[in-house]
């Protein structure tokens, strides 16, 4: 018998009892004639007692960190308790030890916060591995999948495992493909999805399927892309969008329960796609916080009584003029705002610089543009951007698309930097309506959005025969969003003939 308990296990009660442990060698304290080892495994570490018969062999045979050894001993109340760890109250006097495996030493610590670098922990990842924060994300992984299983396994879903050596089909990636040497000069492409395999489920019967399966995507690597990823692919048969909505609303629910005990009371809140790109810049909302944009742009649809007739260049050329409203940032130094200010300049944001509007405590106003901007209107583009009395407003002008998405970053690092992106804080949602189709300027088509078999709502259908129209389709596509991180999403099927021949001369096919 190697081990009688874990590293973790041992508790006051056991005090007395001789028990075996095996593991990993954390740290080695000595202290005269006295040895302390911190021992570990997987379950925790727990305090090793060397006294001064067995510290001399010792000395004839060393151990040293992430050595892998076997203690017999008896199990004793420390005097200097650890609060910190479960085992704190207890520790092992050796009467017997054996080396199962000696080491080098490390090249960096097996600890919470180690000393190594990127590469070297990716070099030496089977050491990488042995750390707790490493292991929390593995444990997290297990009881994640445990909890999906669990839910749509009593949701009446089918696990079925799909074929990974398959044809070649057009997605949104390059495919890997692997030699078959049976077929010589032939491949097989590892998939991107499962998606002709669980439609063929759908067509055969199996009306609910899931399964936890590994994808495969050859495109450039970001930090939420890679191109190996797993993910909980589901497909049902005669349901409607909210069918799935509310089935899937329900499973992560379920699963926040069980892996974090977290409770999400009543319905998550929807919104349309419009709403996000209007409101937040982007797609995938972090509605932690407040902060919406405000669109100052004068237009047919915009009334910005403080912008109009304003003979300002910048804004006159300007094809978008977005505006935040910072809370409570009214004492923000030049400097702060000239730190800002460079970082919206930044290669990867791509402004060319930023406005700021102080709204003072007192009532009056500073702005960056003073001299364009009397005091009605400061007091007009405050109300307009909902700014209250010791906050600043910032302003960037400049590309519809390039400022969009320039005041989002800078939404989400205000956030950030003032503390109001709170990690253990989910707030979820659903992002609805998105556009069936968007236009592709360098080809000069339409392409689909998400892919050439979604369905468009019923109210647009109409819509899809009249290409001036095009734009204005909306399809039953929705996106499930997690504190600015889109973690699932999905769509309604075309399964009328017609609808789908409509949909493929829409996209030149």
């Amino acid at each position: 018998m190697y081990r009688s308990h874990t590293c973790g296990e041992l508790r006051i009660e056991d005090v007395n009892k001789e028990v075996t442990l095996a593991g990993w060698v954390q740290t080695v304290r000595k202290f005269g004639s006295i040895t302390f080892v911190d021992l570990r495994d997987r379950y925790g570490i727990t305090q090793l007692l060397f006294n001064e018969e067995f510290n001399k062999n010792l000395d004839n045979e060393p151990i040293g960190r992430e050595y892998v050894i076997q203690v017999i001993g008896k199990v004793l109340e420390r005097s200097n308790k650890n609060n910190k760890i479960p085992t704190g109250e207890v520790e092992i006097e050796v009467t017997s030890f054996k080396i199962l495996n000696k080491s080098a030493v490390p090249p960096f610590t097996i600890e919470e916060d180690t000393d190594g670098g990127e590469e070297l922990l990716m070099k030496y990842r089977y050491l990488d591995l042995r750390r707790a924060p490493l292991q929390r994300s593995m444990f997290l992984r297990h009881k994640v999948n445990r909890a999906v299983r669990s839910y749509l396994d009593n949701a009446g879903f089918i696990e079925i495992e799909t074929p990974y050596l398959i044809k070649s089909t057009p997605e949104g990636a390059r495919d890997f493909i692997v030699p078959s040497s049976m077929n010589k000069g032939q491949f097989y492409a590892l998939p991107q999805s499962p998606q002709t395999f669980k439609q063929l489920l759908m067509v055969s019967g199996y009306d609910k399927y899931y399964q936890i399966v590994k994808c495969f995507r050859d495109e450039a690597l970001r930090a939420d892309r890679q191109p190996e990823f797993t993910q909980i692919d589901c497909e049902m048969s005669f349901v409607e969008q909210e069918d799935i909505i509310q089935a899937f609303e329900e499973l992560t629910k379920y699963v926040l329960k069980e892996v974090n005990n977290l409770e999400i009371a009543g319905a998550m809140p929807r919104m349309t796609w419009e709403e996000a790109m209007r409101d937040y810049g982007n797609d995938k909302p972090d509605i932690r916080f407040e902060m919406k944009i405000a669109n100052c742009k004068v237009s047919n649809t915009v009334n910005c009584k403080a912008l109009e007739g304003l003979d300002f260049k910048v804004f006159n050329d300007a094809e978008s003029i977005l505006a935040i409203a910072v809370e409570g940032c009214e004492d923000y130094t030049r400097k702060q705002i000239d730190e800002l200010t460079e970082w919206v300049k930044r290669p990867q944001i791509g402004m060319s610089g930023m406005i700021y509007m102080k709204c003072n405590a007192d009532g009056t106003y500073k702005s960056s543009i003073d001299k364009f901007l009397d005091d009605e209107r400061k007091q007009q583009l405050a109300e307009f951007c909902n700014a209250k009395p010791g906050d600043i407003v910032f302003i960037l002008a400049g590309g519809e698309d390039l400022t969009r998405k320039a005041i989002s970053e800078l939404r989400l690092e205000m956030g950030k930097r003032l503390g109001l992106r709170n990690p253990n804080d989910y707030k979820p949602l659903w992002v609805i309506d998105f556009p069936l189709l968007e236009h592709d300027e360098e080809e000069g088509r339409w392409v689909a959005r998400h892919h050439p078999f979604t369905s468009p709502k019923k109210e647009h259908l109409e819509l899809l025969g009249q290409p001036d129209k095009y734009g204005e389709i909306k399809a039953y596509a929705y996106d499930l969003v997690i504190n600015g991180t889109e973690i699932g999403g999905g769509s309604i099927r075309i399964h009328e003939r017609d609808v789908q021949e409509k949909m493929f001369a829409a996209l030149g096919m």
